[in-house]
């Protein structure tokens, strides 16, 4: 019997598969160069063509200049209109979705921070041993001499001393 053979042998899927990259690759490269070409037209349209300043007068210098100047100053008066009419709408969609939730009754949670148990309770010791007074666990010395406080006795000089001794010895 003779084998059947079909019509995609694997030489000529491998043909095909080269042939289908090869035409992907071009048409990916094609695609490319028309972006390029488009990036170059839209910033020679919004950026206009450069001026011949290299052989130019003093007063086509001046003269480009102010045409610059006065190009930069409207180009950042549109910036500034265009950003204020973003943070505009910005704040009206955050207004309507905080309307929106309020309707619907879902609101946004705010994402918790992961407090560990034992810190509280860790805090409330190192409170207590702040208050916590060590002399209340101190013994109470009834000696004299380990007193903070002196009582003061009324003592008398020496020689007056000596002079009560000789008035009792003569007496």
């Amino acid at each position: 019997k003779k084998a059947k053979k079909g019509f995609m042998t694997p030489e000529r899927k491998k043909k095909l598969r080269l042939l289908l990259r090869k035409k992907a690759a071009e048409e990916l490269k094609k695609e490319q160069e028309r972006k390029a070409a488009e990036r170059r037209r839209i910033i020679e349209q919004r950026c206009g063509k450069s001026r011949p300043v290299d052989d130019a007068n003093e007063e086509t210098l001046k003269r480009v200049l102010r045409e610059y100047h006065q190009r930069i100053c409207q180009l950042e008066d549109q910036k500034f209109d265009i950003e204020y009419i973003v943070k505009r709408k910005d704040f009206e969609i955050n207004d309507l979705n905080s309307q929106v939730n309020d309707l619907r009754g879902k609101f946004m949670k705010p994402t918790l921070k992961k407090v560990s148990k034992y810190e509280s309770k860790f805090a409330k010791l190192q409170k207590k041993a702040a208050e916590f007074n060590f002399r209340n666990q101190l013994k109470q010395v009834k000696k004299k001499e380990f007193t903070l406080e002196e009582e003061d006795k009324e003592e008398k000089p020496e020689w007056v001393e000596k002079r009560i001794k000789e008035e009792e010895v003569e007496a």
